[in-house]
C-alpha cells in the first residue's frame, strides 16, 4: 500500500510533531477547551434545581431529562464528527460548534418553560460533541504517538476544571442573585471567547499526514477504515477497545447521575445553594486539574492500572456519599474528592488507550465512536437516576452507580491490555513539509 502524499505546509512552515514544537498551538487549543468545559460547567449546580423550584417539576425523571437530551445529542454529535473529518477540517468543524453553542446561556437564563431548557441542551450537546471531540483530536494530531497520554490529560484537565470552577461560581451568583438569569449569563464570556479563538487556531491536517507517512505500520490492505467498520471493531470486535468503550460509558453514567442526583441529595439533607455548589465544584476541578499528573503517569506506567484503579475508587466516592449522610458537607466533600481523583486517573489513560490501538488512519473514527459510548453514558446514568430514584429514593441511585462503576472496573481488568506506542524515529528529509510544485 503507498504512502498517502502529505500535504504541503501553510507557507513552508516546518510540520514537527510534539508538544514543545507545537506548544503555541496547544495552548490556544488548551485556552478554546477552557471555554467549552466552562460552557456545559453552567449546568452542574443550578438546572435541576430550576426544574424542581421554578418550574415546578415532581419527578426526578423530568428532572433529568435535560441530562438525557444533553448525552445523547452529544454523543451522536461526538460519532458524526469522526464521518465530518473526511470532508471538512477540524478547525472548521471547532468553528460550527461554536456557533450552535450562542443562544445557549440565554436559552438557559429566559427559558419560559422547562422544554426550553431541554432544547438548549439539544444545542449544548451539538456544541460539545463538536468543540470537544476537535480539540482533543487536535491536540492529539500535533503530539504524535509518545505524549497522547500527556496531550489528552492537559485537554481534558482545561476542560473539566472550567466545569468545576463554573460550577462553583454559579452556587455562589445564585445564593445572592437566584437561579436565573445572572448565573447563566457567565456562558456568553465562554461563547464568545471560544469562538474568537476557534478562528484563529491553524487546522491540524499536516500532522496527521506527517505521523501517517512515519507510521511504521502501513495500513493493511483488508482492514476497512470507514465509520461503519471502525465502530464495530471500536465497539465490540476488539477485546482492548470494547474494554475501554464500556469503562467510559460506566464513567459517564456515574457521572450523569451525579450531576442529577447530587443536588436533590444534599439539599434535601440541608445545604445551601453554595454548599452544593462547592461539592459540585471540587469534583471536576480535582477531576481537570488531576489528569495532568495522571496523564504522564499514563505514558509511563501503561494505562490499564490507572483506568482500573480510577474506577474503584470512583466506586468509593458513591458509598462514602451515603456512609456520612449524617454529615452532609462532609459526605458531600469527600465523595467529590473520591469521583474526581478516581475519573482524573480515568479520563487520559482511556483516551490514549484506543488512541494506541487505532492505527492513526482510522484513529478519528475510532475515537468518535468511543467518545458516543461514552457520553451515551451521560443518557443512561440521567434516565437509570430518573428511575431509580422515583421507584426507590435518591439514594438507591447512589448504590447503583458504585455497583456498576466497581463492575465496570473489573471488566476494565479483564479486556484491557497495554500497547502503547513509541515514537518513531524521524527519517531525514521528514521534518519539513515543502509546499507542492
Amino acid at each position: 500500500m503507498n504512502t498517502p502524499t502529505p500535504p504541503a505546509a501553510p507557507a513552508g512552515r516546518p510540520v514537527r510533531l510534539g508538544l514543545r514544537q507545537n506548544r503555541l498551538q496547544f495552548t490556544l487549543l488548551v485556552v478554546v477547551n477552557l471555554c467549552v468545559g466552562g460552557l456545559v460547567g453552567l449546568e452542574r449546580t443550578t438546572v435541576p434545581l430550576i426544574g424542581t423550584e421554578t418550574f415546578g417539576l415532581t419527578s426526578d425523571l423530568a428532572v433529568f431529562s435535560f441530562i438525557i437530551a444533553f448525552g445523547l445529542t452529544k454523543a451522536f454529535t461526538n460519532l458524526a464528527a469522526g464521518a465530518l473529518t473526511a470532508r471538512f477540517r477540524r478547525k472548521q468543524l471547532l468553528v460550527a460548534g461554536w456557533l450552535i453553542g450562542v443562544p445557549v446561556p440565554f436559552a438557559l437564563a429566559y427559558a419560559p418553560s422547562w422544554g426550553w431548557i431541554v432544547a438548549a441542551n439539544v444545542l449544548l450537546g451539538l456544541n460539545q460533541g463538536l468543540t470537544w471531540s476537535m480539540t482533543v483530536n487536535m491536540k492529539i494530531d500535533l503530539v504524535g504517538p509518545s505524549r497522547r497520554g500527556l496531550a489528552t490529560g492537559l485537554n481534558e484537565a482545561a476542560g473539566y476544571t472550567a466545569v468545576g470552577v463554573t460550577a462553583l461560581l454559579t452556587g455562589y451568583l445564585a445564593t445572592s442573585h437566584g437561579l436565573r438569569p445572572v448565573p447563566e449569563l457567565v456562558g456568553v464570556v465562554f461563547v464568545a471567547a471560544g469562538l474568537a479563538l476557534a478562528l484563529v487556531v491553524r487546522d491540524t491536517a499536516a500532522h496527521v499526514a506527517l505521523e501517517l507517512a512515519q507510521h511504521p505500520q502501513p495500513l493493511p490492505a483488508d482492514q476497512d477504515a470507514g465509520l461503519k467498520a471502525t465502530f464495530a471493531r471500536t465497539s465490540w470486535h476488539d477485546r482492548s477497545l470494547r474494554g475501554a468503550s464500556q469503562a467510559g460509558l460506566v464513567n459517564n453514567l456515574n457521572d450523569g447521575l451525579a450531576w442529577g442526583v447530587f443536588p436533590l441529595l444534599f439539599t434535601d439533607h440541608g445545604l445551601g445553594l453554595a454548599a452544593v455548589g462547592l461539592i459540585k465544584g471540587l469534583y471536576p476541578v480535582l477531576w481537570g486539574l488531576g489528569q495532568i499528573p495522571t496523564g504522564h503517569l499514563a505514558d509511563r506506567i501503561g494505562r490499564k492500572p490507572l483506568i482500573v484503579h480510577g474506577m474503584l475508587v470512583q466506586a468509593v466516592g458513591f458509598l462514602l456519599a451515603l456512609a456520612l449522610l449524617d454529615r452532609p458537607l462532609l459526605a458531600g466533600t469527600l465523595s467529590a474528592v473520591a469521583l474526581g481523583l478516581g475519573t482524573a486517573m480515568v479520563y487520559p489513560a482511556l483516551i490514549a488507550s484506543v488512541s494506541d490501538h487505532a492505527h492513526p488512519a482510522w484513529r478519528v473514527n475510532a475515537l468518535a465512536a468511543y467518545r458516543f459510548w461514552r457520553d451515551i453514558g451521560y443518557a443512561a446514568g440521567a434516565l437509570v437516576a430518573g428511575v431509580l430514584a422515583d421507584a426507590f429514593g435518591l439514594d438507591a441511585t447512589v448504590v447503583a452507580a458504585a455497583v456498576l462503576t466497581a463492575a465496570s472496573g473489573l471488566l476494565a481488568a479483564h479486556w484491557i491490555t497495554d500497547h502503547r506506542t513509541r515514537a518513531p524515529r524521524q527519517p531525514a528529509g521528514v521534518r519539513r513539509l515543502s509546499p507542492g510544485p
